[in-house]
């Protein structure tokens, strides 16, 4: 008792000092001399600040520059206890230093960076416990969950779940992520319209808050502090292990895709497709429930119908392609009869083993969808693949590209929440006319979500609450040729600009703005603004954590 009342006066006396302390007092940038400090705990020999080191931890996925200021240091836990020390000796200092975890750097702007502080390599976690024979990942059968440290890998988590024969049932298109960095931005794929974000399928979380305290959390215990992380972009707190709910696996997935030739067309499909329960069950329509996984994508005549995001996995668990080359010419046909836009519909059924249909009643689902459904007759596609393979097909085309040079390259990607009611404006005005034609490689993904599935009292922030539905759009673009950066920046300035101009009600996802300003009015509004300041004033009164995202740059006054 006497240890956690000394705790708690630690904490109170920290709070107290930062409301008395205005920011504009405080030196910028810190001095690196706070390494000194760290070697006062015993985990120097777990801090690197050469420049191999900082570099490589100040880099990440977007390969688009957004600061000249690297991270001072990189410290490498061996255990969570490691990153609430370094926090609590920031949070101790008159000028606290940045930190930010980070864990496969697949950020796009510098989020995951902590200019001139500390990056804390989040995989050390799971490199440490696997010499120790600690369990990073520990599945409960008779519970259903999965204990999974922050650092993991979802793929990693899917493989140790179907050796189980369970499986999460919300997941992102790319497994390659870790837990933790998904679940700070609210994770969403085709599945999540039936089952919500992977931020809605969390039942506990560890989490070391700003201040330095390690906290267990979960609806019923601390559930503000759950929420604030779930979505919370890393402001809150660093994710050390998440318990993950888990279901019955299905063994296969039966993959679809439907060509259409209208946004109209395929997004009325979707919105059917998608009903489940808003009209008193899978009864809604009759293809509502159908599907377990809906997405869609745009196909702007770029001679890429087979994208490298979604391409099949290569013999001898499929066939090479979906499409055979006289597919692939009567697509080219057809978009060129169409102006050089196509959409298409890609879903799939999952069924097998313990937990889902027959291979005959998915042919049965098949039957009513290709009689259902307004796409393009004679072009309907499938092929059945592994539950696994589907869900980790992303990194099929991942390997595809890094074997020719096309992965590490700038990736100036631009993902947006829209309302339903404006999808169409924005199918007109941006896929017809903005990127029309253009030439940049990567995929266009829209497909809509249902809002009841998300949690409004989490931190991630999406479009109009009046609305039932609706749509993400990730305009998922690599900068290839010379001058593509500056012409594909432009395109999202344009299509902001646009949006701004019609007076669609935007968000982003994955946001990334360059002042609090910004944040506060053209993110959080003043409905969600208040309370995104409450809980830092709370968790991280010295804006100490992910500073990266530059929302709070300085401590609260």
């Amino acid at each position: 008792m006497k240890q956690e009342q000394v705790r708690m006066a630690v904490l109170l006396m920290l709070n107290c000092i930062v409301k008395a302390t205005p920011a504009a007092s405080l030196p910028w940038p810190p001095s690196t001399s706070f390494l000194d400090d760290l070697g006062d705990l015993g985990i120097a020999p777990l801090i690197r600040a050469d420049p191999e080191a900082t570099a490589r931890a100040s880099a990440d996925f977007g390969n688009l520059s957004v600061s000249a200021r690297p991270a001072a240091a990189v410290l490498y836990p061996s255990r969570p206890a490691d990153i609430a020390a370094l926090l609590r000796v920031s949070c101790a200092r008159p000028v606290p230093f940045p930190v930010s975890a980070r864990g496969c750097g697949h950020s796009i702007r510098g989020q995951a960076s902590a200019p001139d502080g500390v990056v804390v390599d989040m995989a050390s976690l799971g490199r440490h416990g696997a010499r120790a024979g600690g369990a990073r990942l520990a599945v409960s059968v008779e519970g259903r969950y999965i204990d999974a440290g922050g650092e993991q890998l979802w793929v990693d988590v899917l493989r140790a779940s179907l050796a189980h024969g369970l499986t999460p049932v919300s997941w992102t298109d790319y497994l390659h992520l870790t837990v933790g960095g998904t679940l700070s931005n609210a994770g969403i794929s085709g599945q999540a319209f039936r089952h919500g974000p992977q931020i809605s399928n969390v039942q506990e979380l560890d989490v070391i808050t700003g201040v330095g305290e390690m906290v267990t959390c979960s609806k019923e215990k601390v559930p503000d502090l759950f929420d604030a992380v779930l979505g919370g972009l890393g402001q809150f707190g660093i994710i050390t292990r998440a318990r993950i709910p888990l279901a019955p696996a299905p063994a296969r997935a039966r993959w679809v895709r439907f060509v259409y030739t209208s946004a109209a067309a395929l997004t009325a499909d979707q919105e059917r497709l998608i009903d489940v329960d808003r009209h008193g069950g899978e009864d809604g329509s009759a293809v509502g429930g159908l599907m377990d996984y809906v997405e869609g994508s745009v196909h702007l005549n770029q001679g890429l119908v087979e994208d490298w995001r979604t391409q099949p996995p290569p013999p001898p668990s499929s066939s090479r392609s979906f499409f055979s080359n006289a597919d692939d010419a009567r697509i080219a046909a057809l978009a060129q009869e169409t102006g050089g836009v196509l959409y298409f519909l890609e879903g799939a059924i999952y069924y097998g083993g313990a937990a889902g249909p027959s291979a005959a009643d998915v042919d049965k689902r098949m039957e009513v969808m290709l009689q259902e459904l307004q796409y393009q007759h004679g072009f309907a596609f499938s092929q059945d693949v592994t539950y696994a393979e589907f869900l980790d097909r992303v990194h099929d085309g991942e390997l595809r590209l890094r074997a020719v040079g096309r992965w590490d390259v700038p990736h100036p990607w631009l993902n947006l929440f829209l309302p339903r009611s404006r999808v169409l404006d924005f199918a007109s005005n941006v896929f017809h006319s903005i990127l029309h034609r253009s030439t940049a490689m990567g995929p266009i993904l829209i497909y809509p979500i249902n809002h009841n599935k998300w949690d409004s009292n989490m931190s991630a922030v999406i479009t109009n609450d009046d609305e039932e539905v609706f749509y993400t759009v990730g305009i998922l673009r690599s900068a290839v040729a010379t001058g593509d950066v500056g012409r594909l920046e432009e395109q999202n300035k344009q299509i902001i600009g646009f949006c701004e101009v019609a007076g669609i009600p935007y968000k982003q996802y994955l946001p990334y703005y360059s002042s609090q300003a910004d944040w506060e009015k053209r993110h959080f509004g003043e409905k969600h603004w208040p309370k995104f300041v409450q809980r830092k004033s709370m968790y991280d009164p010295k804006a100490i954590l992910s500073r990266g995202q530059r929302i709070f740059t300085s401590p609260l006054a």
